[in-house]
């Protein structure tokens, strides 16, 4: 990840989905709908559907898309057992034409399958070529009370959005460990096993952290840029974690033999408690109110939103300042939980920062103030009303 801070440039270039094609995907057993750029309104009652279509864009980027579900779960009830998403992607550098999804063969999990402009492709990373997609969901509004482990994903999902690498890096670490655990639980013995395993754990471990710190870095000065009193307050980020916390007192050579050694001396500990207890598998995301100088878990359910839109936003033009291009933000049930203030002050940032932006809310009167400027569809039940300008 590039390690300097570019100036804001105003009005970047945006990617865009254009056309999104879906074939038993959750509700919806055939859909094909056309987008514009800028924001995105989706309306309906609960339960028709409006999150199904986030989640379907949040499959054109690598992962497990917004809600982490089984493939099989996300295949329609009563299909042919597999899903398909595909979308026509616009943007300066052209067109491009985006098709993910399970095969149609009630294989059960399996893994989705990525083709560009009709070729297969190695991994999920290339759609990152052509797109960035980055999301608040009402799950998240836990993200500072709950566990770790979501912060853990959700800044990882952060890393990824700007350096593709990470993911990789993150699944081998991940192969790793779970070969060691195995070594524990069989009570294995076998030195020169555990230290080919544990050199692999230290290299991308160390490399995980350092992505981790320097977006931590990066994302802390873009939040910096957030008006001082004004709707979305700055939040101060830091990381906890055996590796984390010594980034930069170290090169990373030393740091990975310190962590190599630390998993040797280890192994009678891990092998009791039947799992690795160091690494960045346990590292954590801390984040405090700026203005109010008070942990996060601390504030109240507003300001904690309004934390996190702060830092979505602030990563978003991170994003696009360090990959060139707006993520497409994907925004759900947002309205609902904004007062009007903070509603019109989002509306004007996602405007400022010329991203496409889907958006769901129950009532389109929570988005009366991007009258004329918004594309708003009618979700109803695995079909859509006619798109109209409100």
């Amino acid at each position: 990840m590039p390690g300097q801070l570019p100036e804001p440039t105003k009005a970047l270039p945006s990617n865009f989905i254009s056309r999104l094609t879906l074939t038993d995907f959750r509700n919806y057993a055939e859909l094909a709908v056309c987008f514009r750029p800028g924001a995105v309104v989706f309306t309906g009652e609960n339960g028709a559907g409006k999150t199904n279509l986030l989640e379907a864009i949040s499959f054109l980027t690598p992962g497990r898309g917004l809600r982490r579900a089984p493939y099989p779960d996300v295949a329609r009830e009563g299909g042919r057992g597999g899903f398909a998403v595909h979308a026509t992607v616009e943007g300066p550098d052209g067109e491009a034409e985006i098709g993910t999804g399970t095969l149609f063969d009630g294989a059960g999990e399996g893994g989705r399958r990525v083709r560009i402009n009709g070729t297969t492709v190695r991994s999920a990373e290339e759609m990152l070529d052509w797109l960035r997609v980055v999301w608040l969901t009402p799950s998240m509004d836990a993200l500072f009370t709950g566990p770790a482990a979501d912060r853990r994903r959700f800044l990882d999902r952060l890393v990824l959005t700007i350096d593709p690498a990470h993911g990789q890096r993150a699944l081998d670490y991940e192969k790793a460990m779970r070969g060691r655990n195995r070594l524990l639980a069989e009570d294995r013995r076998d030195r020169v096993w555990f230290e080919a395993i544990e050199t692999q754990m230290a290299e991308t471990g160390v490399a995980i952290a350092a992505a981790r710190a320097e977006m931590t870095r990066l994302l802390t000065a873009m939040i910096g840029k957030l008006p001082e009193t004004g709707p979305f307050p700055q939040a101060d980020l830091a990381l906890s974690g055996t590796l984390e916390e010594n980034i930069g007192a170290q090169a990373a050579v030393d740091m990975e033999e310190r962590f190599r050694q630390m998993l040797a001396d280890g192994r009678d500990r891990d092998r009791a408690a039947g799992r690795t207890l160091e690494g960045p598998h346990r590292s954590d995301l801390i984040v405090r109110h700026r203005p109010k100088a008070m942990p996060a878990e601390l504030c109240s359910t507003g300001e904690q939103k309004a934390l996190l839109v702060g830092i979505i936003v602030s990563h978003a033009r991170l994003t696009g300042e360090m990959a060139g291009s707006a993520p497409i933000l994907l925004l759900d049930e947002i309205a609902a939980h904004l007062d009007a203030g903070r509603r019109a002050a989002l509306f004007s940032i996602l405007e400022e920062l010329n991203c496409q932006a889907f958006m769901t809310g129950t009532e389109p009167e929570l988005f009366s103030s991007l009258k004329g400027k918004a594309q708003f569809i009618t979700v109803d039940h695995g079909s859509v009303g006619p798109t109209e300008s409100a």
